[in-house]
Parts: C-alpha cells; structure tokens; sequence
C-alpha cells in the first residue's frame, strides 16, 4: 500500500506541475494519464467520479483526483493524491503572496496588478457565461440567479450568500420538476455501496462547530472561515470567488484581492488553491501557517464528502427532490458570481474608457479567438505598466 500510495503522489505531483487550464482541462488531464494511459479505473468508474464531483460542492477537479488516490490505495492513497496536485500551486501563491507583500506600494508592481486585475474582469466575465448557460437552461433556473444576483447586490454580505444557498436548495427541491434537473447516469444498484458515516458526521460538526470560532485574527480562526467557505460551494472553480471575497473582506483590501484570484489562474493546478494566497495575508505573523491553515480548511469539506457518498451517490441521485435542491443551487451560485463581477472585480478594476477597452478585447481574445489564460496573463501584465496612471 505504502509503494502504490507513493506513486499516487508522483503521478498527481507531476500533474500537478503543468495543469493549466481549469477543472475542465483537469478532467481531461487525468482521463488521458488514469484511465487511458495507466488503466488505474475503468472509463465507467471514472464517469461516475467525475459525476460525483458535480453533486457535491467542493473543487470539483480535487476531488475526482482525490477519489482516484483513494481508489487506487485508500485513505494514504487519496490524502496523497490530493497533496501531490496541490503542493506544486499552493507553493506558488505562497510565494507570491510572500513577494506582493514585500514589493508593495512599487509603481511597477501596482501596475502589474492593475493588468491583472483587468485580466480578472475577463476571467469572471466568461466563468458567468460559461456557467450561465450550463446551470440556467429555463426559465425557473434562470430566475433563482436573476434573484440571487439582485439580493446580494443590494445586500452584499456572507449571511446573505449563505442563507441564498439554503432558500435556492428548499425552492429547488419544492418547485424544479424532475425533467429540469436532468436525468443522472444509469447505473447498477449493486454498484452501489454504504454511506460513510464517520466523515458526513465530521463533515457536519466541523461546520456547525466553525461559526462558534470566528477570530480570523488566529490560525483556528482562518481555518474556520475558509471550511465554511469551501462546504458552500456547488460549482466549484470560479465560484468560490465570492464567498471567498466576503471571508477576507474585512481584513484584505480589494487589490490584494483580486491579485491573489488572477495569481490563481496564472498557476497550474486548483482553482481553490487561491486560499493558500489570502491565508498568507490574513496571517502575515506567519503566513506559511496561515497559507496552510486557509488551503486545508477550504479543501477539507469535499474532500470529507467524497469520502462519505462516493459509493452512494447513484442512490441519492436518483431521488428527483434531492436533484431538483441541487440544480437551484447551481444556479443562486450563478447569481453570486454574477454579483462578484460588478463588486469587487468590475469596480475595483475598471476606471475609465481604455480599462473598458482592454476587457473586451480580453473577452474576445479568450472566448473567440482562443487564446490561453497564460499567454493573456503575460498580456495583461506587460500592458499594465503601459496604462495612464
């Protein structure tokens, strides 16, 4: 076990150090090496993964790599794959979290931010489209993110997106028809397996537990803060930006913000590893500790979840009620990040006409043309010192 856990960690490792492009492109990354290459899973078993991954909230990618490790050698085996995939991202955003930390107030470095804060305008922008249309096919759907978007904007708070995320699962479960939601793979019923107890129940006190321990001045603190974070993202990858925005809202001004979310893209690896960013700076007495504290605290949750359902979630996919909650979900989420594009990105980026200029030639260039988010990254950060100040 200990010989297949170590090459579990390699293999995500070396994924890790050159997986740009999302969680979609994550997906394809370990189709080709899990499933074609190595044959660690049958094509079946990868497709009920990455099924799961869907369902629940969390990083969506993370957790398909972390079911595989745990397949593939068990519990060492998923803890390891997960480490593997993140060390190599989480790293990275440290040290610039470090490094933006020391250069601050430089004209340079404020203007290479400023580009990428410009590029993070263009990133939002097309992760609202793109999951527009994959979560808001009909009109019920449509108006939950209509309606979360319109009461986080005029009540931007964390209690607000949390309690849109309890209304949006109650009104989805009541009010979304089964043929709304669509129809999950058909699998066997003897595929099927227990629910794991233990870690749906340490999934849930740790929850329940966190609000009581809301000093994001300490290490329990920050850990706390990024759990609640991550239990509450359906969607994952650019969702997280809101309610992230709303954690380090009161400590962490917008620049320093939005630079560790356009950081985050320009790294391989997950999204959600934009926690090891803000940790840094939410803890500058020991950043390292506090980098580490934010990453383990927002993947914890999916991570415990996969744990628990990954042998029955057919089960509970099949229960329309339950996918009905979940469909409305994926929509309010819609709708905060709808809100998360006008406030921090938009207006704390945007300040006049050539601002405007750049992010529609971004959005052109990524959406249209194609262009690869390292190459605008490289983009936006030569054209940031270039800008009038």
């Amino acid at each position: 076990m200990l010989k297949r856990s170590a090459e579990v960690f390699w293999q995500f490792f070396l994924l890790g150090l050159y997986s740009f492009g999302g969680p979609a492109a994550h997906i394809g990354y370990f189709q080709r090496n899990f499933v074609d290459k190595l044959n660690w899973l049958s094509e079946k078993d990868y497709t009920q993964l990455v099924a799961l991954s869907q369902f629940l909230p969390g990083p969506g990618s993370s957790q398909v790599g972390f079911a595989i490790g745990l397949r593939r050698a068990g519990l060492l085996g998923g803890a390891c794959a997960f480490i593997g995939f993140t060390l190599p991202s989480f790293l990275l955003l440290y040290a610039v979290a470090v490094s933006s930390t020391t250069y601050a107030g430089n004209p340079i470095v404020m203007a290479v931010i400023h580009g990428l804060k410009l590029f993070a305008v263009v990133v939002v922008a097309d992760a609202v489209l793109t999951m527009f249309k994959a979560f808001c096919q009909e009109s019920r759907t449509i108006a939950i993110a209509v309606a979360s978007a319109i009461v986080v904007l005029c009540m931007p708070y964390l209690h607000t997106q949390i309690a849109l995320i309890g209304i949006a699962a109650i009104v989805g479960a009541l009010w979304l028809k089964p043929t709304d939601t669509g129809t999950p793979p058909s699998f066997h019923k003897q595929d099927s397996q227990p629910i794991h107890w233990w870690a749906l129940a340490l999934f849930v006190v740790i929850f329940a537990a966190s609000p009581l321990l809301d000093d994001r001045h300490t290490l329990i603190g920050i850990f706390n803060d990024f759990y609640q974070a991550g239990s509450l993202v359906f969607g994952g990858g650019h969702v997280v930006l809101p309610l992230l925005q709303q954690t380090a809202a009161e400590n962490l001004t917008n620049d320093q913000f939005l630079m560790a979310y356009s950081s985050a893209q320009a790294v391989p690896g997950p999204m959600f590893t934009m926690a090891s960013f803000l940790g840094a700076d939410l803890h500058p007495d020991g950043a390292f500790a506090g980098s580490l504290a934010a990453t383990i605290g927002v993947f914890l949750p999916g991570l415990l979840l996969v744990i628990a359902l990954q042998g029955a979630w057919q089960t509970l996919t099949d229960l329309p009620h339950l996918r009905g909650a979940v469909s409305a979900i994926n929509a309010a989420v819609v709708g905060l990040l709808i809100a998360a594009l006008y406030q921090p990105v938009f207006t704390s980026a945007v300040a006049n006409g050539i601002d405007m200029a750049l992010v529609i030639a971004g959005i052109f260039a990524l959406r249209v043309l194609r262009w690869k988010v390292l190459l605008l990254v490289a983009a936006f950060m030569l054209i940031g010192p270039l800008l009038p100040v």
